[in-house]
């Protein structure tokens, strides 16, 4: 473990850090996250939100990852801090109006473990608002009182969160009268402005998925007889580091032979045999934002002639559900109807197409769902009973896998629906078609895979 020099530490902290250095990763303008803030509130009729960012692991080799709702309405990366938003609330029965507000609660700095984890803001930071990009930063001794100041019954929260439980607990008793503070889910509100993604976010999306396309391409290029699958997620990783990614979406999922039909095989420890083909479930993370990526790849270089029918057919099955798109009636799935949804055009494809070695359609062959949204998460919340339109982030990604065959395929891009309601595919520079993955595989550049890009 590296410990930051005295002198260097003190010099940090009398000169103070820009915003840039300090969250490392590339956020938006500070006025984004306060309109988000805003809407937020407005969804609150009265009432106020209570937001907890995760906490700095126990161990320095863990992962500190920001609470997906916290970082969409804060933009800050910090651990152990937490947000109050408070609707506006006009004066009634003797008692005054009551203003918007929004408060960034930060944790009392340590100066002690800054040696170890780095300089940190507190809310006596020089121009901590304006870094912060927050109207009001407070201690985080001072919650229950900002809570209490209000009176509020209704706080929509984190549900599962215990520090949320706690915190309510102790602002009820803080209050006097001995009732509880009711929590609400603030997921159910920040669901629906996660939906739909701003231009910014739609950039940041932009960025993971060129990662992931180099990550995929220098992956491709490294599959050979008798290479090991953990070492292709090893390339993988790199590739994501090396292009700006903080860390991978989610853990790799490189799959071989008989493995490529397991759909969340994580083991990564086979050995690729030639004349079977590899899934690679496998993309980065830019600045917070997921990008989701599959191909399917024939070992040797060349699919075999049974190995490529089943291909086209996935293939095909993509393409039939992004040709099918119409913005702001397509849903992704339909209870009542799911021959309507783009899950029941691609699965109808897939029962239209080919046979297993019994004479069956293939779609009981196809045992998950076709896409889910993206976002901060890469399963970004989603009401996927309402139609798709402008800002939508979604995967299209149908599959067959035939363990009787060793054979599994997956295809897997990240489309996104622009201003104009067409749909574009931010997987596009990727090869689609199997004569382009073989011809990347054979170091010659693709003759012009065609991706379900823009129609």
């Amino acid at each position: 473990m590296r410990i930051a020099r005295p002198a260097t530490l003190i010099l940090l902290l009398l000169l103070g850090i820009s915003s840039t250095t300090l969250l490392a990763l590339e956020r938006q303008p500070n006025a984004i996250y306060e309109a988000r803030r805003e809407a937020l509130a407005h969804e609150l009729h009265g009432g106020a939100a209570l937001l907890f960012g995760n906490y700095e692991p126990a161990m320095e080799y863990q992962d500190f990852r920001q609470n997906e709702d916290f970082y969409y309405l804060t933009g800050w990366n910090e651990p152990g801090a937490a947000l109050i938003v408070a609707d506006a609330v006009p004066a009634r029965a003797g008692k005054p109006a009551l203003p918007y507000r929004e408060v960034l609660l930060l944790p009392e700095r340590n100066l002690r473990m800054e040696q170890f984890t780095g300089v940190k803001l507190d809310q006596a930071s020089p121009n901590v608002t304006g870094v912060t990009g927050v109207r009001e930063v407070r201690s985080i001794r001072d919650l229950p009182g900002i809570l209490g100041e209000r009176g509020l019954r209704t706080v929509w929260t984190q549900l599962d969160s215990q520090p949320a439980r706690s915190a309510l607990t102790f602002t009820a008793s803080s209050i006097g009268s001995g009732d509880p503070v009711t929590p609400q889910d603030v997921r159910d509100l920040t669901k629906k402005l996660r939906s739909f993604k701003d231009p910014g976010e739609i950039e940041l999306l932009r960025k993971a998925a060129d990662a992931s396309i180099k990550a995929q391409e220098a992956a491709i290029l490294a599959i050979h007889p008798g290479v090991n699958e953990r070492a292709i997620s090893g390339v993988i990783t790199g590739t994501l580091l090396a292009n700006g990614c903080e860390r991978p979406s989610y853990p790799s999922i490189v799959g071989s032979g008989i493995n490529s039909t397991v759909l969340h095989y994580m083991a990564d420890d086979g050995t690729m045999q030639s004349g079977d083909v590899v899934v690679m479930d496998a993309a980065g993370e830019y600045s917070m934002y997921a990008s989701d990526v599959t191909r399917t790849i024939p070992v040797n270089g060349h699919f075999s002639d049974r190995q490529r029918e089943i291909y086209n057919i996935v293939l095909g099955g993509q393409r039939a559900a992004a040709e099918a798109f119409a913005s702001g009636k397509s849903t992704l799935y339909n209870r009542e109807h799911p021959e309507d949804s783009l899950d029941g055009v691609a699965r109808n494809y897939i029962k239209t197409h080919g046979k297993d070695l019994h004479g069956q359609p293939l779609d009981k062959y196809f045992i998950h769902g076709l896409s889910h949204s993206v976002g901060i998460d890469v399963h970004d919340p989603l009401d996927f009973a309402k139609p798709l339109g402008p800002g939508s982030v979604f995967t299209i990604e149908p599959g067959i896998y035939l363990p009787e065959e060793k054979i599994g395929v997956r295809i897997e891009d990240t489309f996104y629906v622009d201003k104009n309601g067409k749909l574009q595919d931010f997987i596009a520079d990727l090869p689609h078609m199997a004569e382009d993955i073989e011809a990347l595989m054979q170091h010659a550049k693709p003759a012009g895979s065609a991706a379900s890009n823009a129609h």
